[in-house]
């Protein structure tokens, strides 16, 4: 399954309800533990991420969001924004200051396979997994109630094409 982030942020808004420190063991290292598996991993901050780490001011306002979440000044930025309802007003791009020992959970997660943009380029909704259509917005829940039966027999590349097709034919931009 094709999977690239765009650094937006949007899945680590609640990862602070998931992970929590439960060891500081210096030098930028933490034992964390999963609140749902129980799981307990060290994770170290990346070296090249100290200073984005040791300004939590970006991540003042999401008190649910990963402990190691950051987002860079938005002078630095050229990260396109997403319009994520999580972090709207959020335009700068989002790093995971762990990125090198992260958990096993932010490894395995894929929040999307295709990105559907609005005119605009604010995120529209995305496709999870094999044919998993999440709209965030009500225009594109509709088009989807529409679309969605016609789909039916289609799978892999041929769905992918179908549905591009449609939502680009409807004025959405999609991103593989």
């Amino acid at each position: 399954m094709a999977c690239k982030c765009c650094q937006c942020g949007s899945c680590c808004s609640n990862m602070g309800n998931v992970h929590t420190v439960i060891e500081d063991r210096g030098n930028y290292t933490f034992v964390v533990r999963n609140a749902y598996s129980g799981d307990v991993k060290e994770v170290r901050v990346d070296p090249d991420k100290i200073a984005l780490f040791e300004d939590a001011s970006s991540i003042e306002d999401l008190p649910d969001a990963c402990p190691f979440l950051r987002f860079e000044p938005s002078r630095v930025s050229s990260a396109p924004f997403h319009g994520n309802v999580a972090f709207e007003g959020k335009k700068e791009k989002a790093w995971c200051t762990v990125h090198l020992t992260r958990p096993e959970i932010c490894r395995d997660y894929c929040c999307w396979r295709l990105l559907i943009l609005d005119l605009e380029g604010r995120r529209a909704g995305r496709v999870m997994y094999q044919t998993t259509f999440l709209p965030d917005t009500d225009e594109l829940r509709r088009l989807w109630e529409r679309v969605q039966p016609t789909l039916n027999g289609l799978s892999g590349t041929e769905w992918d094409d179908a549905v591009i097709s449609c939502l680009t034919t409807a004025g959405y931009r999609v991103r593989r």
